[in-house]
C-alpha cells in the first residue's frame, strides 16, 4: 500500500482539495477554534493529578476548591469553543459541498443527449445527490472530528510520555496489530460501498422509470410484476448494504477492541507500580485519564479511515460524471454578429450515432430567411438530428451547418439558442403556473406578452377557463393537461421567445385536426417572416411549407414545392400516399406506422 493510493494524496481526493482552497482562511479559523477547544480539554485530565496528591491526600481544602472551579471552568470553555468551531465549519463544508454539486449540474448542462441517450437517469440523480450528500456527510462529521481527534492525540501523548514513558510504551503495544487490521478491512469495504451504491442507484433508476411509466403499468395489468422487480432489487440493496455493514463493523469496531487490551496492559503495569511504591496515585489517575480520552480519538480516526474509503468510492462515481466529455463546446473567443437575418445551411453534413450506418450522410439544403421548410421521412432516418445539430446539440462528424453564412461552431451558444427555438413532439412542463411554463425562455415577458403567445398557440381559451387562469398551478410534467396542451404550451413558450429561426419537431403530432390549424394559423401570422423547419409526419402540415426536404435512408431523396414533389410521385408522394386520398382525409388521418416520432425523441432512434 502507498499513500499515494490510500491516503488523502490519493487522486480523488487530491481534486476534491480543490473545492476546499478558497475557503482556506475561514477553515484556518475552524482550525485555531478547534486547537483552543483541545488545549482547555488536554488540561482537565491533568487536574486529577494535583486533586489526589496535592488536595484530598494533602487535605488542603483552598486547592480543593480552586481545581474544581478550574475544571468546571476549562469544561465550560472547552464546550463553548468546540460548538463555534463545529458550527462554523459545517457551515463551510456545506458550501464547499454545493460547489462540487452546482459544478456537476453545469457540467450535466453541456453534455450532448447521447450522453444522457446511454446513461440512466437514476444513475445521474444517485451520483448528483446520494453520493455528494455522502461527501458531505464524512466532510461534515467526520473531517473536523480528524482534526479534533488528531489535536487530542497529539496532546494527549505528549502529556502521557511526559507522566511516564513506561506506562506510554506498555499502553501502545497492540497498536501495529490493530493499524494491520484496520488497512486489511478497509481495503475490502471500498469494494463493498461501491457494490452498495451500485444497488442504491438500481432502485432510483426503477422508481423514476416505473412511475413516469406508471398508466402503461396499470393497463398492462404489470402491477404485481412490477412490485416482483422492485422487491427483488430491494433485495440486492438489502444484500449490499448488510455486506458492506460487516465490513465497516469489523474496519471500526476490532481495531478499537485490539487498543483495549493497551489499556488492560496500563491497569497491569501501573498498579504494580504503585504497589511498588515507583509511581503516584494522582499520577497513575491521570494517566489513566488520558489512557481512557486516549481511546475515543484512536477509534474515531480509525473510523474516519473507514469513512474515506466510502468517500473515495463516491467521489469516483461523481468524478466519472464530471469527467464525461463535453461533445459541444462554445470556442473562446467567439463573438456574435449585429443582427441575425436566418438563413440557414447545411452543407455536406454526417452524423453517426455509433450505432453502424450513419444517421445522416451528406445532407445538403438551404432554407432562406422567412422561408418555411418542411423535413420528413419515415421514422429514424435522422429529421430530430437535423433540430439537434440546427441547435448544437450535437456537432456534424463531417460538414457544417451554418446561420447566414457562420458555421454554428463560430457562434456564442447562448446567442445560438436565443435566435434558434425548438418545440419538440413532448414539450418538457414543469411544476409551476401555466403563465411561469410559457415565459420559461423569458422570465421577463409581460402579463400581456404571455397572452398573445397563447392566443397565438390556441391554448387562451383554455387557459382563460382554468380556476386561476394563468396562475393555474400544473401537475408534475404536465400531469394536468393533456398531450395536445402540453404542446401547444411549448408552442406558446418558442412564440414568446421571438425567435428568428423556429424548429418544430413534431410540435403537433398531438393535436386534432381543427386544433392543429388554429395552432398553425396563430403559428403563422406571429412567425411571418421569420425562418422555420417544420419536422412532420404529416401531409396537410407539410404542405403548408414554402418547401419541402424529403429524407430517406439518412440521405436527402428531394427538395422542392410539396405540389411539385407530389406531382412528381417521388419519395415525398410515396410517404404520404395514403394521406393524399382527400382533403378531408388529409386533415383527419395520420399516417398509421408513422404517426408521432417518439422514436426519434431519443439520439438513439
Amino acid at each position: 500500500m502507498t499513500p499515494r493510493r490510500h491516503g488523502l494524496l490519493d487522486p480523488q481526493f487530491r481534486r476534491a482539495l480543490a473545492y476546499v482552497a478558497p475557503y482556506w482562511r475561514r477553515l484556518a479559523l475552524v482550525v485555531v477554534l478547534s486547537l483552543a477547544s483541545t488545549a482547555a480539554s488536554l488540561i482537565v485530565p491533568l487536574l486529577s493529578r494535583d486533586l489526589i496528591d496535592d488536595a484530598l491526600l494533602a487535605g488542603d481544602r483552598t486547592v480543593l476548591v480552586r481545581i474544581v472551579a478550574l475544571f468546571v471552568g476549562l469544561t465550560l470553555l472547552g464546550f463553548l469553543l468546540n460548538v463555534a468551531s463545529g458550527l462554523r465549519y459545517t457551515q463551510v463544508s456545506a458550501e464547499i459541498l454545493f460547489d462540487m454539486r452546482l459544478d456537476l449540474y453545469r457540467h450535466l448542462q453541456r453534455l450532448s443527449p447521447r450522453f444522457f441517450a446511454r446513461t440512466r437517469l437514476g444513475d445521474i440523480v444517485s451520483r448528483l445527490n446520494n453520493d455528494i450528500g455522502e461527501i458531505q456527510r464524512v466532510a461534515s462529521e467526520a473531517a473536523l472530528s480528524w482534526i479534533g481527534n488528531l489535536l487530542f492525540l497529539a496532546g494527549s501523548v505528549g502529556m502521557m510520555v511526559w507522566l511516564d514513558l513506561r506506562l506510554f510504551l506498555a499502553g501502545i503495544a497492540v497498536l501495529p496489530l490493530s493499524v494491520w487490521a484496520l488497512v486489511i478491512y478497509r481495503r475490502r469495504l471500498e469494494g463493498r460501498v461501491a457494490t452498495f451504491r451500485e444497488r442504491s442507484a438500481d432502485i432510483g433508476s426503477f422508481l423514476i422509470e416505473t412511475l413516469s411509466a406508471m398508466k402503461l403499468v396499470v393497463t398492462a395489468n404489470a402491477q404485481d410484476r412490477e412490485l416482483t422487480r422492485f422487491r427483488d432489487r430491494n433485495q440486492a440493496f438489502i444484500g449490499a448494504l448488510m455486506a458492506m455493514q460487516r465490513v465497516t463493523y469489523l474496519a471500526g469496531g476490532l481495531p478499537g477492541v485490539l487498543l483495549s487490551g493497551g489499556m488492560g496492559l496500563v491497569f497491569l503495569y501501573g498498579g504494580f507500580r504503585y504497589l511498588d511504591g515507583t509511581l503516584s496515585m494522582g499520577t497513575l489517575v491521570a494517566f489513566m485519564a488520558y489512557q481512557t480520552r486516549l481511546m475515543a480519538p484512536v477509534q474515531g480516526l480509525m473510523g474516519l479511515y473507514a469513512s474515506l474509503a466510502t468517500a473515495k468510492v463516491s467521489l469516483r462515481r461523481v468524478h466519472e460524471i464530471a469527467d464525461a466529455p463535453v461533445e459541444v463546446a462554445e470556442r473562446p473567443g467567439v463573438a456574435a454578429p449585429a443582427d441575425v437575418r436566418g438563413l440557414v445551411e447545411f452543407d455536406g453534413v454526417s452524423f453517426s450515432f455509433d450505432r453502424g450506418a450513419p444517421t445522416l450522410e451528406d445532407v445538403s439544403f438551404t432554407v432562406a430567411p422567412g422561408e418555411t421548410v418542411a423535413i420528413v421521412g419515415r421514422s429514424g432516418v435522422g429529421k430530430s438530428t437535423v433540430a439537434d445539430l440546427l441547435l448544437r446539440f450535437l456537432d456534424p462528424d463531417r460538414g457544417a451547418v451554418r446561420l447566414d453564412g457562420r458555421d454554428l461552431r463560430e457562434l456564442p451558444l447562448a446567442f445560438l439558442r436565443r435566435h434558434v427555438a425548438l418545440v419538440e413532439h413532448a414539450p418538457f412542463i414543469f411544476h409551476a403556473s401555466m403563465a411561469e411554463n410559457v415565459r420559461y425562455a423569458r422570465p421577463d415577458a409581460s402579463d400581456g406578452e404571455v397572452e398573445a403567445a397563447a392566443r397565438g398557440a390556441g391554448i387562451h381559451d383554455f387557459v382563460a377557463g382554468l380556476p386561476e387562469g394563468y396562475r393555474t398551478v400544473v401537475g408534475e410534467r404536465g400531469a394536468a393537461l393533456s398531450a395536445g396542451e402540453r404542446q401547444r404550451v411549448g408552442i406558446a413558450r418558442a412564440l414568446l421567445a421571438d425567435p428568428t429561426v423556429l424548429v418544430l419537431d413534431e410540435a403537433t403530432a398531438a393535436l386534432d385536426p381543427v386544433a392543429e390549424r388554429r395552432v398553425i394559423d396563430g403559428y403563422e401570422a406571429l412567425m411571418r417572416e421569420r425562418t422555420t423547419l417544420l419536422i412532420t409526419h404529416r401531409l396537410g402540415l407539410a404542405q403548408r411549407a414554402d418547401r419541402v426536404v424529403a429524407l430517406d435512408g439518412a440521405r436527402v431523396a428531394e427538395i422542392g414545392p410539396p405540389a411539385e414533389l407530389l406531382a412528381r410521385g417521388g419519395a415525398f408522394a410515396r410517404l404520404f400516399e395514403p394521406q393524399s386520398r382527400t382533403a378531408e382525409q388529409r386533415e383527419a388521418e395520420p399516417l398509421g406506422p408513422w404517426a408521432g416520432s417518439a422514436a426519434e425523441a431519443a439520439p438513439a432512434s
